[in-house]
């Protein structure tokens, strides 16, 4: 049987939107990850069979991110690309796709990640000016014909474009303010939220000074001609008392804050996966596997982000395995309060008997294996990029320490939740 394997990651510093990055799209920052792995693995422009790429922000000029960047790069014209969107399990959704058509047969090189440009964000004019002016541009329109336009426009207070927010088409509820509902619901403290995002600040801080990230971020040279060469938001001197400080941001009473948030970020990451065969002949030493992989629904208005808690056993379930079994888990942070809800329900009996038909609890998560290396909380989240980021980290981290499996969970919008577990090679 063939087996697709991790080979090599590579991803550009995560920084605060608006900020170093803000004049490289979405496009520019994939073909910068992807042009620093290809170097990295020693590819040539022809070796690459196949993108598969993940994105949220998608530019309405260019949607298919992954065509555009093989074409940047002046890969092989035949190379084949594609887009997926899965909301922030993208990047994941990207690589497993990948290796499933590595499996099948369809290629042996594949390279698979995701990318977000949040400072490049398209505004949405109100569809009653999409309507108006549309046959203008489509037409030939009379003098008649604009001022018939310009009358459909009024109030001129309903064509102003309309700031863009992460909320729930169904709901209408932003993110964080699910969030919030969950960390009531499911009495997470605010104090326990403070804790999980210093840890996180606390274990990037400490993987970018031991030099533990330097084999997966690579510089970016900016349109300004300036080079930036780390991620931008881990604070290794964050605390308790210093989160204490900062206001609620979703609830006047609320206990979730900008500290215990992911913020909005720019980056890409990209994942080569090759077929196990293709790879030892190349003389490259795979670095990890995928056992098995799960993607669920939950329904959005009942704890949107609840997904993983339902994706990670199923995962573990199709390769055969128990929470105990693995050595690492790695969990999204969209917030610590999502993150300390998904824990909960794991530990939860009640859960898994009338959500995943267990007659007992999935299991407790050793702090000491949960994002060794920090997560979303410190050092950000393209939303198309979070996966790759994951995949990366944690192959690497299975190749270096020679521990044996890892495995990953993601929440994403619409009530979507991801996992896979990944094995050392």
């Amino acid at each position: 049987m063939r087996r697709a394997v991790v080979v090599a990651g590579a991803r550009t510093p995560f920084v605060k939107a608006f900020g170093d990055f803000t004049r490289l799209d979405t496009i520019a920052l994939g073909v910068s990850a992807v042009r620093s792995l290809m170097k990295k693995a020693g590819l040539g422009h022809r070796d690459v069979e196949s993108i598969v790429w993940g994105g949220v922000v998608l530019p309405g000029y260019a949607p298919n991110v992954g065509r555009e960047i093989a074409l940047d790069l002046r890969l092989d014209p035949a190379c084949e690309a594609m887009t997926v969107t899965r909301a922030c399990a993208s990047g994941l959704q990207a690589i497993t796709t990948a290796a499933a058509a590595i499996e099948r047969g369809d290629a042996d090189v594949v390279i698979a990640g995701g990318s977000d440009s949040t400072s490049n964000a398209e505004l949405k004019l109100p569809q009653k000016i999409v309507h108006a002016m549309a046959p203008l541009a489509l037409g030939k329109p009379t003098a008649s014909d604009y001022l018939g336009a310009l009358s459909q426009l009024m109030p001129l207070s309903e064509i102003i474009p309309q700031r863009p927010k992460i909320a729930e088409r169904t709901t209408g509820e932003v993110m964080g303010e699910a969030a919030e509902k969950m960390a009531r619901r499911n009495e997470i403290s605010r104090e326990a939220q403070d804790e999980l995002a210093v840890r996180s600040h606390h274990r990037a801080a400490a993987a970018i000074a031991s030099g533990r990230f330097d084999e997966e971020v690579y510089p970016v040279e900016t349109a300004e001609g300036r080079w930036v060469h780390a991620d931008g938001l881990v604070r290794a001197d964050t605390s308790m008392e210093k989160l204490a400080k900062l206001k609620p941001v979703f609830a006047k009473d609320g206990t979730i804050t900008a500290g215990s948030s992911s913020p909005l970020t720019d980056g890409a990451a990209a994942v080569l996966l090759m077929s196990e065969d293709k790879a030892r002949a190349l003389g490259l030493t795979p670095l990890a596997a995928f056992k098995s992989w799960a993607y669920v629904g939950v329904d959005p208005a009942d704890q949107l982000l609840m997904g993983p808690a339902i994706a990670m056993p199923k995962a573990l379930a199709r390769a055969g395995m128990e929470l105990g079994d693995c050595d690492l888990v790695d969990i999204h942070e969209a917030f610590a309060a999502q993150v300390l809800s998904v824990l909960k329900m794991l530990g939860s009996a009640a859960f898994a008997k009338n959500r995943l038909g267990r007659d007992s609890a999935v299991g407790e998560v050793d702090p000491a294996r949960l994002n060794v290396h920090g997560g979303s909380v410190a050092l950000g989240h393209p939303f198309g990029a979070t996966g790759a980021r994951m995949v990366t980290t944690m192959s690497y981290e299975l190749a270096k320490t020679g521990k044996s499996t890892a495995l990953l969970g993601i929440c994403a919008a619409g009530g979507l939740g991801a996992a896979a577990v990944l094995e050392r090679v």
